[in-house]
């Protein structure tokens, strides 16, 4: 049976009655986790060579993401700590687990003040190894994305969570929207050498594509399926276009609890799209992986005396 995971991420838009009805709906439809991400725009890094970003002879080199306008994007969708433990309580009224991703080591004390069943990295944040420590400590459950992540890091990851038994490498191509036919699924089968259990995070378009991805991650192994979730109409947040509506999600649970033969022999029958989904298990990081790797990777950092500190970094955060 396979884990679903409801991720709110910015859907909520701030909006604590909008995320009390995502809740609400997640559980209705049957998922395992709802999921926040903790988010401080005042987190947010200023990095100079994103400002304008770098273009040479019509390629792009550096991706253009001014600091102002994604820190006012963001600043309305903080969530307080109070919104946290009131989540944490929503989540228990509604009897669905609550999750969130960690963006700061910063954040990690207070996190681990709280009454969480587990938390999430991001797939930019799985090669911080001094935040996967602190982490390792605080917490007994742990979901890590794997996008965008060179497989000595994985490996090396891997190594520092030894002894603890329960986590989930995620596997995650990191183009947003990802075409079916680089999903790459065959990655399952080379994560399954370092974590002792794998999962599948889907960032597919649903106009398109549904929730064919994440079935066919199903089919091929997955155990744990992370989706972009909604009630609103795609066009009303970010990152609508990549996140499913409540019957799709009902879908998606469906699926999760069919034995993984069932799930395959329907994919091989019904997506003429599976066999381009599998690709291989190892390959290099694309154009676009590595463009987003370099802006998400420090996008957010903890603060001390007034200088950064990133997640990577071995700076004591007091």
């Amino acid at each position: 049976m396979a884990t679903i995971i409801a991720e709110l991420c910015q859907n909520h838009k701030g909006d604590k009655k909008l995320v009390s009805d995502m809740i609400a709906a997640a559980a209705d439809a049957g998922a395992d986790y709802a999921k926040i991400q903790t988010i401080r725009a005042d987190d947010l890094t200023k990095r100079e060579r994103f400002e304008e970003g770098v273009v040479e002879n019509g390629e792009t080199k550096v991706i253009k993401r001014p600091y102002d306008p994604e820190y006012a994007r963001l600043k309305p969708m903080d969530l307080s700590d109070d919104d946290h433990r009131w989540f944490i309580e929503e989540c228990k009224r509604f009897n669905i687990k609550p999750l969130t991703t960690a963006f700061t080591r910063g954040s990690i004390p207070f996190l681990a003040s709280l009454e969480w069943d587990a938390i999430k990295v991001a797939s930019y944040d799985c090669a911080s190894y001094p935040m996967i420590k602190e982490l390792r400590e605080a917490f007994s459950t742990l979901f890590i994305s794997t996008g965008a992540t060179y497989d000595e890091e994985i490996e090396k990851t891997s190594e520092i969570l030894k002894g603890h038994d329960d986590y989930t490498f995620l596997h995650c191509v990191t183009i947003y929207p990802t075409p079916l036919d680089a999903m790459n699924l065959a990655r399952l089968e080379f994560l399954k050498k370092y974590a002792p259990k794998v999962g599948f995070s889907d960032h597919s378009l649903v106009e398109r594509d549904g929730i064919k991805a994440s079935v066919a991650a199903i089919a091929h192994g997955a155990e744990v399926i992370e989706r972009h979730f909604t009630i609103l109409e795609k066009d009303e947040t970010k990152d609508g276009p990549v996140s499913i509506k409540p019957d799709q999600l009902r879908e998606l649970v469906e699926f999760g609890k069919k034995p993984q033969q069932e799930v395959l022999d329907y994919v091989s029958n019904e997506y003429p799209e599976y066999p381009s989904m599998i690709g291989v298990k190892t390959r290099p990081l694309s154009h676009a992986e590595l463009l987003n790797r370099d802006y998400y990777r420090g996008r957010f950092a903890s603060k001390v005396n007034a200088e950064y500190v990133y997640n990577w970094e071995d700076t004591l955060i007091s």
